[in-house]
């Protein structure tokens, strides 16, 4: 009989044990982390005293960023548009402290990444390992949609198709009295809302959550730096209870809002001012996404 009590209490512990590692792997898979730099943009220029910003130094904020989101164990890393400024030799100076990363990494373009020679516009996707200007990342029963806010615009429309579709959007739009048609923002194709509406087509037959990265805010009170056609991504979205948030850069200062139901972040960017930075880590919950911000960078808890 003691016998039979110890072999049982043997089986119950091998089956506690089994129990908390399987619940253990659960909770792996649905709690990860993300690294998120926004609008680096590096040259090696003076610095711009009417914005604040220190170009030289973010090779320095970036190494610090780099070697801090390298003691997380990231799922990947993400960096929000406009690694650089002015000129495509500046890629050579922060691409290899971008590649130190231990995690996946991946780019949003932004539109100071195509501040380079017009000869060279059309290499820029490639030197940033970019196989096409908008993707998707699929992981951990999420679908990350990376959209380019440059699709449409004066300084990145690559083809002639491209610019006519940019001159007709930006012309209607201002004839329409939108306040945000500034030549430094841009807007998505009708190309790209469509394959927008694909993905999020298979996100709801795969049981996939949404969230969306891009380098321009879609605040329709930020009218200097949202994206041209906002509402049109607005009216893409709005019947998808499964997309969570968007995040984007382009506005140095930062920013939040929520819009039925989906989080807005603009992360603040890392080349302003001399001596702080920006970056943060977002850890991904079934039920929210707890922001952990370094430098000026707000730490946030988003409740879905």
């Amino acid at each position: 009989m003691k016998q039979f009590l110890l072999l049982f209490g043997l089986v119950i512990s091998l089956f506690a044990c089994k129990k908390e590692v399987k619940q253990a792997k659960q909770q792996s898979n649905s709690n990860f982390k993300i690294g998120i730099v926004a609008d680096c943009q590096y040259c090696f220029c003076e610095p711009n005293s009417d914005f604040g910003r220190y170009y030289k130094k973010s090779t320095q904020k970036l190494a610090k960023a780099v070697a801090e989101l390298n003691t997380y164990n990231l799922d990947y890393t993400v960096h929000l548009g406009d690694f650089i400024d002015k000129d495509f030799a500046s890629f050579d100076s922060v691409l290899p402290i971008w590649n130190n990363l231990k995690s996946e990494h991946h780019h949003v373009l932004g539109n100071h990444d195509f501040s380079v020679a017009d000869s060279l516009k059309g290499n820029v996707a490639n030197k940033m390992g970019l196989q096409n200007r908008y993707y998707s990342i699929i992981k951990n029963n999420w679908r990350f949609i990376v959209l380019d806010g440059n699709d449409l615009s004066f300084f990145a429309a690559l083809t002639q198709a491209k610019k006519t579709e940019t001159d007709s959007m930006y012309n209607q739009l201002k004839s329409e009295g939108y306040k945000n048609i500034q030549k430094w923002n841009g807007g998505l194709s009708f190309e790209q809302l469509k394959w927008v509406k694909s993905e999020l087509e298979q996100s709801v037959k795969n049981n996939e959550n949404v969230g969306f990265y891009c380098h321009f805010p879609v605040a329709e009170k930020d009218t200097m730096h949202s994206l041209w056609n906002y509402n049109q991504f607005f009216k893409t979205i709005d019947n998808y209870n499964n997309v969570k948030f968007y995040f984007n850069g382009h506005n140095h200062a930062g920013g939040y809002f929520k819009r039925k139901g989906v989080h807005y972040v603009t992360y603040k960017g890392m080349v302003d001012f001399a001596d702080s930075t920006a970056y943060s880590v977002a850890t991904i919950f079934k039920d929210s996404i707890l922001i952990k911000g370094f430098g000026r960078e707000n730490s946030r808890n988003l409740k879905f």
